[in-house]
């Protein structure tokens, strides 16, 4: 695929922008409703596919479907982010008008970090061949064990990440609006909506880890892989609201996510040296698997109501500070001159 050396620059500044125009139509705190969360996810979706239909248009249908089979990839398991996302606000008990601002930052974490493990997973692509039999075999690997542990749930105190942040960084028990960090007497402290940020970047490492192998099993062209992410991530935050209140009706989608894994892996092995899946078969196999697996998990829970997701057992949400105490709170930047050292909330 021959990219000339000015689209890369371009496509990254079309990023930035669209994540400017997300940033500057949400930087007053609100609560996302269902009909906003759902015209921003079709409007990126548009995005998505209007890029993918470009890349068919200007470098051929084989480079068009293996940027779809990776945008169907990575769309659909940004759907287990969610269900994580929805898990770690209802721990900390995130008020919904502060959790784009978390939402945001993760994303262009998020962005950040695929960026940088695209360009690592394509050196050793190709400098070392056989690294394709270590990623089909993480990735078969990694969807039995989905398969097997579909009914586990992720429990946010038992994080290590989280632990050690407690540990070392002192922290307030109330949200501050949407910041981050406050300085009160003198002392530079940080919020929970910190703690939940570092820990939506941390299990988004994890996410990283699984998708980027399965998106190199469809295409081995890093324009194609970085892209496919981009437009994939771009949605996650309006996805979000879109369908943390739903989740607990998709209970089979993450067998079906495991047979992708498993498909993709199978997939990456072949075409070393045996033989070359084509795209249209491979793109074909994950959508029906996708389908199906979507299709049964609604006709499964028809007639659930909305809900939204429980916290776990032992889970203490923070409060929401008090106009008195926003008050006394001093600029971020400024050098700390007090010598009093309020208490700090260390659980």
């Amino acid at each position: 695929m021959d990219v000339p050396t000015w689209v890369w620059p371009a496509v990254l500044a079309g990023i930035v922008l669209m994540l400017v125009v997300d940033l500057v139509a949400h930087r007053r705190a609100h609560a996302s409703g269902v009909r906003e969360a759902a015209a921003w996810s079709g409007l990126w979706v548009v995005l998505g596919v209007g890029f993918g239909a470009t890349v068919w248009w200007v470098w051929g249908a084989e480079f068009g479907q293996q940027y779809f089979a990776g945008y169907v990839i990575e769309k659909s398991l940004a759907v287990d982010n969610v269900f994580v996302w929805a898990v770690i606000f209802s721990f900390f008990g995130v008020p919904r008008a502060y959790q784009h601002r978390v939402l945001f930052l993760g994303v262009v974490g998020a962005l950040v970090l695929r960026g940088a493990f695209i360009a690592v997973g394509a050196v050793l692509i190709a400098n070392f061949s056989w690294v394709l039999y270590l990623f089909a075999a993480f990735l078969v690997v990694t969807g039995v064990r989905m398969a097997v542990q579909r009914d586990a749930h992720v429990d946010p105190s038992r994080s290590r990440v989280l632990r050690l942040f407690r540990r070392l960084i002192p922290m307030t028990d109330a949200y501050y609006g949407q910041r981050l960090l406050i300085r009160r007497g003198g002392v530079l402290l940080a919020t929970p909506l910190l703690a939940v940020l570092v820990l939506v970047e941390a299990t988004d490492v994890v996410f990283a880890v699984d998708s980027i192998p399965a998106i190199f099993a469809v295409t081995d062209e890093p324009f194609l892989v970085f892209t496919a992410n981009a437009f994939a991530l771009l949605g996650l935050r309006a996805m979000y609201f879109l369908l943390a209140d739903l989740v607990h009706r998709f209970v089979y989608l993450k067998l079906g996510l495991a047979l992708v894994l498993v498909w993709v892996g199978i997939k990456m092995a072949l075409k070393v040296d045996v033989a070359y899946i084509p795209t249209p078969i491979s793109l074909a196999v994950i959508t029906v698997i996708l389908a199906v697996a979507v299709g049964a998990s609604l006709w499964a829970t028809r007639g659930r109501a909305v809900s939204a997701v429980a916290p776990p057992e032992g889970s203490s949400p923070f409060r929401e500070a008090h106009e008195a105490e926003v008050r006394e709170l001093e600029p971020v930047l400024r050098r700390p001159t007090g010598r009093h050292r309020p208490s700090v909330h260390r659980r």
